[in-house]
């Protein structure tokens, strides 16, 4: 174990909605000093009365070394003045909805300074947003940027009666997360960071971080389009009709890991897989690894982010871990960001490079019909990524040596 000394590190958190408030809390609770910022259009609800609560952590907790941590955090600083959060911090942890990121982006650039590192909290293709903007704004700008494949937690805020309680509830804690720098240069830098940040603690206490190759194996390894696109659009009957039409059930206990998971629904996930392994190995870079049989349960490939290798929930257990997870809707992040984002992504990089993705596209073909909208024409495409116009040695020397090729607009 590394000697920390957490005090010494100020922490600026970006977002104020589940993972914000978690890895916040978290880092305050490890010794931390502690930041965090909202926009303002947000702020007025998510950062409502915290300078006086702060944030408690509860919950379960799971993971193979039963590392915990709870209790109330109280900030250092909670407001909406990006300016004031971000100043002098050494470590900035950018914990929004990928939809989200640009807004964010468009706020921090003008105030990042040289040296700083910034964590996102999970990538979902960040990274590269972020470093488009920084070319076009400021391209002297010497800070460290990279992405992490999900967040360190299962966690969502606990609300009463409809009402936040100012604390979130933990599931999970993960043992160890897989990480990239763009470019992969800063790798080395970007990963020890997280020796100094509290919330990486039971990743750093477990088997640690390890290196993706590249930000796009990042992309790839994000657990949730494989998981949650298909068990969602498989499972849209399921939870359309549980404690509805199928008896004694509380709607609100729904969980696809534990109701809709099934041995067919994890052939479609493994296929799903088996896309995106194509994609990763057709332009080079590599993505977290799994054998088939970790796909046959209820935890599929979330039970080794926390509970390690040979973790299995069997088909006919229940896995209470996940009850009431949901989701309860088709209009749900789990499909809403999951497929324009991942899958998107996944579907332009199989045009570009010439990898068949039918699995992948028939989940957005699906959920476009399911929620009304078509994924294809609202998608993240590789152009706003700022990617569409390399090929793949231009995109792996820009991905590990941060080499970029400019658009030629002749």
């Amino acid at each position: 174990m590394v000697a920390q000394n957490l005090s010494k590190y100020t922490i600026a958190v970006l977002g104020a909605g589940a993972v914000g408030r978690s890895v916040a809390a978290d880092c305050k609770l490890a010794g931390n000093h502690v930041r965090l910022f909202d926009l303002p259009e947000f702020a007025k609800a998510s950062l409502k009365d915290i300078d006086k609560t702060g944030i408690e952590i509860q919950g379960f907790e799971y993971n193979r070394y039963n590392f915990k941590r709870s209790g109330i955090a109280k900030f250092d600083l909670v407001s909406d003045d990006l300016k004031e959060v971000v100043a002098g911090a050494q470590i900035i942890l950018v914990a929004v909805p990928s939809v989200g990121h640009n807004a964010f982006f468009e706020q921090l650039v003008p105030l990042l300074e040289d040296g700083q590192i910034i964590h996102i909290i999970p990538d979902n293709f960040g990274s590269l947003r972020l470093r488009k903007q920084l070319r076009e704004k400021r391209p002297e700008l010497n800070v460290i940027i990279g992405g992490w494949s999900s967040a360190p937690y299962g966690t969502r805020i606990v609300k009463e009666a409809g009402i936040d309680t100012k604390r979130v509830f933990f599931r999970y804690r993960a043992i160890s997360l897989r990480g990239a720098a763009l470019p992969s240069t800063d790798q080395e830098k970007f990963l020890e960071s997280t020796q100094h940040i509290g919330c990486f603690d039971s990743i750093t206490f477990g088997d640690g971080p390890v290196g993706g190759k590249t930000v796009l194996d990042i992309g790839f390894s994000n657990v949730n389009p494989t998981l949650h696109c298909p068990g969602t659009i498989l499972g849209a009957a399921v939870m359309e009709n549980y404690g509805r039409v199928f008896g004694g059930n509380d709607k609100s206990d729904f969980s696809i890991y534990s109701h809709v998971y099934t041995e067919s629904v994890s052939e479609v996930q493994y296929a799903f897989y088996q896309e995106e392994i194509q994609l990763a190995e057709t332009i080079g870079v590599d993505i977290a690894r799994y054998p088939k049989k970790t796909f046959f349960s209820r935890s599929n490939i979330l039970g080794p982010e926390y509970m390690g290798d040979g973790a299995e929930a069997p088909f006919d257990d229940q896995f209470p871990m996940a009850f009431g997870t949901g989701p309860f809707s088709i209009h749900d992040r789990y499909v809403t960001e999951d497929i324009p984002v991942g899958c998107h992504v996944y579907h332009e990089l199989g045009k570009k490079f010439d990898v068949a993705t039918p699995v992948i596209d028939s989940i957005i073909t699906l959920g476009s019909a399911m929620v009304g909208t078509d994924f294809y024409q609202t998608g993240v495409t590789l152009d706003e990524l700022d990617i569409a116009h390399l090929n793949k040695e231009e995109l792996l020397d820009y991905l590990v040596n941060g080499n970029f090729k400019e658009k030629n607009h002749g």
